[in-house]
């Protein structure tokens, strides 16, 4: 049968779903095509149930990674489990309880599929870490270093909140501590050589965060070596005795096995990270999402990776 015998519904379906590839805007896509903004939906929800059915569940992910994303501002969130080698989104639910880590290692992969897994990463939030060992048994657990230096991102800005009281100068400066230096201007390294040189304590929680930040690009021979280059990373922090550096360097001892975990195998994060940016990005395009289910459908439509042919 040629295309121009096909049904109105199934051309108008394949062009909406270019469409939506395109502008990656469900409302221009309405727009454009002159549909309702259900209609659109309607067909991506299509789309994704058929990519759904077309995956082989016979697949193993060696590596995943679970994580959360806000579906907007407040505390309402989604979690998602993340193929760590493609940064393909396999599966998404709503909140971020046990019961919801449950439901989504449960409904992403079979069980057989959840035995092949060898490394599984999470931030250290509680639900992630029996999520991983409850479903994923037989992997390694790790804690990668990408989360440890957001962790360490969130205490230098506290301190220069924290700062920012007494010391006006520290106005609009939070990225220039954040940033990458390798992205710095020339006025970006002009007004940080300044602040550094003043002796903030800001400047001092900078310090400690980029000595994390090395242990990314080293390579490890084995748990104990891991161990002891961390282990004095944490005492180099302490040094500096700032509160909020203080607070995170315990939440990593806590977690230690699997920080070390992380630096000896160098399982990470840090595909799921950039599919995680591509998703704020749909999420900004949208302005939001309503429901953490239509939230769950475009993220899978996007960067789920599914032949949605």
């Amino acid at each position: 049968m040629g295309n121009a015998e096909l049904p109105a519904v199934l051309v108008d379906g394949k062009k909406t779903v270019e469409t939506l590839l395109s502008t990656k805007n469900q409302t221009k896509t309405a727009r454009l095509l002159r549909l309702s903004f259900d209609q659109v939906h309607g067909v991506m929800q299509r789309a994704v149930e058929r990519g759904l059915n077309r995956r082989d569940d016979r697949h193993i992910h060696e590596h995943v990674c679970m994580d959360e994303k806000s579906i907007r501002r407040g505390h309402e969130y989604v979690s998602m489990l993340y193929d760590g080698d493609t940064g393909n989104v396999i599966e998404v639910e709503g909140g971020r309880t046990r019961k919801s880590v449950e439901n989504l290692c449960s409904k992403a992969l079979t069980e057989e599929q959840r035995a092949g897994v060898k490394t599984v990463c999470t931030d250290m939030w509680d639900a992630f870490i029996d999520g991983a060992k409850k479903y994923f048994p037989n992997a390694s657990h790790c804690h990668d270093m990408y989360h440890c230096v957001t962790y360490l991102n969130d205490a230098v800005d506290k301190v220069r909140k924290r700062e920012v009281r007494h010391f006006p100068e520290l106005r609009h400066t939070k990225y220039l501590w954040l940033k990458d230096q390798s992205k710095y201007t020339t006025n970006d390294q002009a007004r940080f050589n300044k602040l550094e040189d003043a002796e903030y304590e800001v400047s001092q929680a900078w310090k400690v965060k980029e000595l994390f930040r090395d242990l990314l690009h080293l390579k490890y021979h084995g748990d104990m070596e891991a161990y002891g280059m961390l282990l004095r990373r944490m005492d180099d922090a302490l040094q500096y005795n700032i509160e909020e550096i203080n607070g995170v360097v315990f939440i990593f001892k806590r977690h230690l096995k699997g920080i070390v975990r992380a630096m000896v195998t160098g399982a990470n994060n840090g595909k799921a990270e950039r599919t995680n940016g591509s998703i704020q990005e749909i999420k900004t395009i949208g302005r939001g999402y309503g429901t953490a289910e239509r939230y769950r459908i475009a993220i899978l439509f996007f960067y789920g990776g599914l032949d949605i042919s």
